[in-house]
């Protein structure tokens, strides 16, 4: 058994505007946080970004159905996005993974912001 049914969504940064790291973060603290929150069968999503080269979502599943249901129905928006509307450009991946654990140290799991708007 796993620990969940992963996705994976990237965009590439490469040519967006330059602004677009801070307007990425000023979107997921302040409204795409608070909607994933209450998507049904999310275990839960990280945001990940090297500025200038790629911003991801990554989205943790309980049931692979949870995740294909969710990944199909993304894939029919993705060019519409939050995110590609921000970024000027779709994203140049959507993956399925594997999550073959989850370890939790002793610093425990937080949710908030990360170190670009705390």
């Amino acid at each position: 058994m796993n620990a969940g049914y992963g996705l994976s969504v990237r965009w590439s940064l490469v040519d967006a505007d330059e602004d677009v790291a801070e307007r990425l973060r000023e979107y997921v603290v302040g409204t795409s946080m608070a909607k994933f929150m209450f998507l049904d069968g999310l275990a839960f999503k990280t945001w990940r970004m090297r500025e200038g080269e790629w911003f991801e979502g990554t989205y943790v599943f309980g049931e692979a159905i949870d995740r294909d249901n969710f990944a199909a129905s993304f894939a029919e928006v993705a060019a519409e996005s939050p995110g590609s509307e921000l970024i000027g450009s779709p994203p140049q991946c959507i993956e399925p993974f594997e999550v073959v654990a989850v370890a939790e140290g002793p610093a425990q799991f937080r949710r908030g912001p990360g170190p670009g708007l705390a």
